[in-house]
Formats: C-alpha cells, sequence, structure tokens
C-alpha cells in the first residue's frame, strides 16, 4: 500500500542547488525555490524510516490554503502550486529562528513545566497551570532553527544580542506571529478546533519580511477538537486532538525520544495507515473539504512533469 514519497532527485534546468530537509526536499532554480513536500516524517528531530502515504499532499495543500488565507496579514513566499505536493515560490534568506507560539500548556511547554521549570525562552509561566490548560494570553517561545540536530530554545534577548536578528525585525515578527496566530484561531474554531500552538518562519527579500515555508499544518501546529476541551479539562483527562503529537507519544510508549545510538521503534503498517488517516483527518476537518488523493502509481514521475511543465510556462 506505502507508494509514498521518500526520497526525490530531480534535474531542472537552471537548477542551483538541492537540499534536504527532515520533510521537505527544496531545489533552487534561478530565483525560484520548488518545495517538495515528501511523505517522510519526523518526531524529535529524527527522520523515521517509514513514509506515510499522502502526508506531503495533506501538509502542502493546508499550507496553501494557510498562506492565501494569511496574505493580507503579510506577505508570503508563495507563487504556485504545479503540483498537489509542490509549491514554488521567491528565494529568500530565512531567519535561522522559528517562532514558536503557545496557547495552550502541552507538549514540550508541559514537559518543561511538570519538571518544575517555571521559565521558558524567558517567558515567566504562572504558578499551578494543569496539563492542556489554556494560557492568559498566548506566549512566543522561540527557538534555534538547526540545519542538523535538535532546534534548541531560545530567549528574545538572546536572540538580539547574538545577532541572529536585529531588534527592529525581531519586534516585526513577533508582531507578525501574533496576528497569525489570531488568524489561525478564527479559522479553526470556525471548524470546531482549537489552535493550540505552532510556528512560524520568515525570510527577507528586497529589506521586506516575507512569511515562509508551511503554515497551521499538523506538522507545524497541535489543534483539540473544542467540543469536550473543557470536561476533559477538568477531568484531568487527556485532550483529543489532531496533530503530530500522537507520533510521538508513540514513540515515547515505545521507549524513543531521538536519543543517541537509541532504534525507532518499528512502525507496523497498520501504525503507518492509521498515521495517514490521522493527517487524512486533519486536512477534512480544518478546510472543510473533502481529501482528493492525488495519483501515487508514480508519483515521482507525476510530480517530474508537472514541474517541468511549470517551468517551461515562467
Amino acid at each position: 500500500m506505502n507508494n509514498a514519497i521518500v526520497k526525490t532527485d530531480f534535474s531542472f534546468p537552471g537548477q542551483n542547488s538541492k537540499y534536504e530537509g527532515k520533510v521537505r526536499d527544496v531545489y533552487q532554480v534561478d530565483d525560484l525555490l520548488i518545495m517538495v513536500v515528501s511523505d517522510r516524517i519526523s518526531a524529535f528531530d529524527v527522520i523515521l524510516p517509514v513514509g506515510i502515504p499522502y502526508k506531503g499532499q495533506v501538509l502542502n495543500q493546508i499550507a496553501e490554503k494557510f498562506l492565501k488565507a494569511t496574505s493580507d496579514i503579510v506577505p508570503n513566499w508563495m507563487l504556485a502550486c504545479p503540483d498537489p505536493n509542490v509549491t514554488v515560490g521567491h528565494f529568500l534568506e530565512p531567519f535561522k529562528v522559528e517562532m514558536v507560539i503557545r496557547g495552550y500548556l502541552t507538549g514540550h511547554a508541559w514537559r518543561h513545566y511538570k519538571a518544575g521549570n517555571r521559565d521558558l525562552c524567558g517567558v515567566e509561566l504562572p504558578e499551578g497551570m494543569k496539563e492542556h490548560q489554556r494560557f492568559p494570553s498566548p506566549i512566543i517561545t522561540p527557538t534555534t532553527k538547526e540545519t542538523e540536530g535538535h532546534d534548541e530554545d531560545i530567549s528574545k534577548e538572546e536572540i538580539v544580542t547574538s545577532g541572529l536578528v536585529s531588534r527592529e525585525d525581531y519586534e516585526l515578527l513577533e508582531n507578525y506571529t501574533y496576528e497569525l496566530f489570531q488568524r489561525g484561531t478564527d479559522m479553526a474554531a470556525e471548524k470546531g478546533l482549537i489552535l493550540v500552538d505552532t510556528k512560524y518562519e520568515f525570510g527577507k527579500k528586497d529589506g521586506e519580511i516575507y512569511l515562509i515555508d508551511e503554515i497551521h499544518t499538523p506538522d507545524s501546529s497541535r489543534y483539540f477538537y473544542a467540543e469536550g476541551y473543557e470536561e476533559r479539562l477538568s477531568a484531568g483527562e487527556t485532550q483529543k486532538q489532531l496533530s503530530k503529537e500522537f507520533v510521538r507519544e508513540w514513540l515515547i510508549e515505545n521507549g524513543f525520544q531521538g536519543q543517541e545510538g537509541k532504534q525507532v521503534p518499528d512502525m507496523t503498517e497498520e501504525l503507518v495507515e492509521s498515521v495517514s488517516e490521522r493527517y487524512i483527518e486533519l486536512y477534512e476537518k480544518i478546510t472543510g473539504e473533502n481529501f482528493v488523493k492525488a495519483d501515487t502509481s508514480n508519483v515521482n514521475g507525476r510530480i517530474e512533469k508537472n514541474l517541468q511543465a511549470f517551468l517551461e510556462s515562467v
């Protein structure tokens, strides 16, 4: 069943470079950036050994929808999506930080809090909070953006004093992050979901800041179902969620958290299929549209053909 895209190796006229990220294969062709969203899946900054069918299509098409829906807040890099798994856009110089914003005490923030810490990236956390509880107002907890290995928590002051981002630019990034999160929160609420936390990445071209990469996808974001949230919180129960966190939880249950030298647990066909179904479920829930599976009989051939036709047309 698994016709997942785990690797691409294209060569286009005018191609300058290729970069393989955890999930995306990024090609620079002249002044264009071609982002092929694969079906690879990563957790704890480790790429898992098996691809998840349709995951890349889900991520790419959700990101396309939200990039269009937020272009009035901040310009973004996207120009076109010539294939279900591909976005083509402006080539930009990325900022070397990821703007993580959290509305709720969940995931990494909860694990940090549970260990007794009350400072996260320079943000003071209130005493007496419960897992999955909403913060009084969203907090920004940035990380470094590493090409290899683990991204690291970092504070605003550390970012500015180290010269990663100027103070003027960082304050713009903060403002954009709050506005984008509010838009995402409102759009999720319309579909009965809570946007719990997410991350945004930005780049710069000709002195102007652009939103880059994906936004509001299950790889970059966590969603709860709004119905029953308060009841589950009061009862101390796990929230019903749509995100990649369930993959992290499965790994933790099986003794893996990205430790050096540790083996990733065996990913059965049943697990892979269930993860694929969860990604499709999120697509349909967050967009309100039926997911139409792209033809995967020769997926790399399909992508190459669609990209070549697009590049010939520009």
